[in-house]
């Protein structure tokens, strides 16, 4: 290299042989030039190296981006954000239950003689009425008390015994449904017969009745 002073020459050299420049012969031939090639080779390697740092910097912004997207919980809907998480309503007492309500219905017998005894013997609150609860009929609903009774006044002990058989095995059936209805919604239940021989027939076959003999007459 030619009229070019030490430090010139030695920095160009320096520069010109980076990596980042292309191998080759690079003839020199005043100190303006010198300066321009290290000047240029400068900017090169300023661009490269800032390059490489804002790929860098941009991989790595992504990666971070997609692993928040997947880390991110749903978000809830608009309507729900800032509100406290639902409660389960709270549960209705048997004795609040719609079903529950003691509903007047007309009487489903046309035995004259058992519906004046269930009017008058509990007594009943609705005088000529059945009383529906939970979709199950009873003869009356007692008055001042949470009681429904099943009033049933034919002459039991008269009957032959296949007939009393059949009659017990029938009125065990009605019975206990209708005290599984009663004590469901909060009701105790009475049966009402009218001898004490049906009322002992029905506590052999089931000892939890409560049974009253009410003597009505037919």
């Amino acid at each position: 290299m030619a009229s070019t002073g030490a430090a010139a020459v030695a920095l160009g050299l320096c520069v010109l042989a980076a990596p980042e420049i292309i191998v080759g012969t690079i003839i020199v031939l005043g100190v303006v030039v010198v300066a321009a090639a290290i000047h240029d080779a400068l900017e090169v390697h300023e661009l490269r190296h800032r390059y490489a740092e804002e790929a860098g910097d941009t991989s790595g912004t992504t990666q971070t981006l997609g692993a928040a997207e997947g880390n991110r919980k749903p978000e809830r809907a608009p309507e729900e954000q800032g509100a406290p998480p639902p409660v389960p309503p709270l549960p209705v007492g048997r004795s609040r239950h719609p079903h529950c309500e003691p509903v007047p219905v007309p009487r489903a017998s046309k035995d004259v003689a058992h519906n004046a005894c269930a009017d008058s013997f509990p007594p009943n609150r609705y005088p000529g009425m059945d009383v529906s609860v939970n979709g199950i009929r009873f003869d009356a609903l007692q008055v001042g008390a949470r009681v429904l009774w099943e009033i049933k006044t034919h002459r039991f002990d008269t009957y032959n015994g296949f007939i009393q058989e059949q009659e017990l095995a029938k009125e065990l059936v009605q019975l206990s449904k209708e005290r599984d209805t009663a004590i469901d919604c909060g009701y105790d239940f009475v049966v009402g017969v009218s001898t004490e021989a049906h009322r002992d027939a029905l506590l052999k076959q089931e000892s939890n009745f409560t049974i009253v003999v009410t003597g009505c007459q037919r």
